[in-house]
């Protein structure tokens, strides 16, 4: 870790190990995520960061070490934490029979909310989808799909939301639709942790980032201090800066 953060963590991780039988996915991996800020998870595909996510979700027990989301013990508040949370993962899990309005009521009223409609309407104009409301789904795009997914994720108002690549198979339109929406969340007060293996998602979206290599964070900080990590070169008497994807390169194509 390059710095320490003075706002209070939301997520705090320390330690966290997890085998799969003979494959060890985690080695010991701290990470903490302060309260309504953007971290990125980053790593190469088998990394360890859908798991470390479906550990703070309550979805997988870790081996060792210790997880607390806004303030409860996944472990033995894992209750408590999964009222303090949405996940999305990797595809968007909507009803495409249905409209994106109906797909907003039906889980309000799943979490028996009062005013499902109203809930439903306001995050439709929250995410620019007050003119598809009323469209089935299966006629919508990449980018809407993504979008109408993390409005149903927010449903009740969670602190906190973990965001498994949330870009997937987008294409650059939709890509940058989904940023907007995931910076907005950061804005409105509320704390996200993001997985990717896109050097320019993390560069663009988020506040800090950690590097997750062979089950270890083996960097953690902000992009100007990633960068430091790294002398800038001179060509032609012009001195360019480190990108965050000679950053990373460096880091984990040293370390194979």
């Amino acid at each position: 870790m390059l710095a320490l953060m003075s706002t209070p963590s939301t997520v705090v991780v320390q330690g966290l190990e997890k085998s799969f039988k003979d494959v060890t996915v985690l080695r010991g991996v701290d990470i903490e995520v302060a309260r309504g800020s953007i971290v990125a998870l980053l790593g190469s595909n088998g990394a360890g960061k859908t798991t470390v996510i479906r550990i703070l979700s309550t979805l997988l027990k870790a081996d060792a070490g210790t997880a607390t989301v806004n303030g409860f013990d996944v472990v033995s508040q894992a209750a408590d934490v999964r009222e303090s949370i949405s996940l999305t993962g990797q595809f968007a899990a909507v009803d495409e029979i249905l409209t994106g309005r109906e797909n907003l009521v039906m889980v309000a009223r799943l979490r028996h909310l009062k005013n499902a409609g109203t809930i439903a309407d306001e995050l439709l104009r929250r995410f620019s989808l007050i003119e598809a409301g009323g469209r089935r789904v299966a006629t919508y795009s990449g980018g809407m799909r993504r979008r109408l997914d993390i409005a149903m994720s927010l449903i009740g108002n969670p602190p906190v939301i973990f965001l498994d690549e949330p870009t997937t198979g987008l294409d650059p339109e939709a890509r940058l639709e989904v940023w907007q929406a995931v910076k907005e969340l950061a804005a409105g007060g509320t704390t996200v942790l993001l997985t990717t293996q896109h050097l320019e998602e993390a560069e663009h979206l988020a506040d800090r980032i950690a590097i997750l290599h062979e089950g270890r964070i083996i960097v953690n900080g902000t992009l100007a201090e990633l960068k430091q990590l790294l002398p800038p070169a001179k060509v032609e008497y012009v001195e360019k800066q480190p990108t965050l994807e000679d950053v990373f390169l460096k880091l984990v194509g040293g370390k194979k």
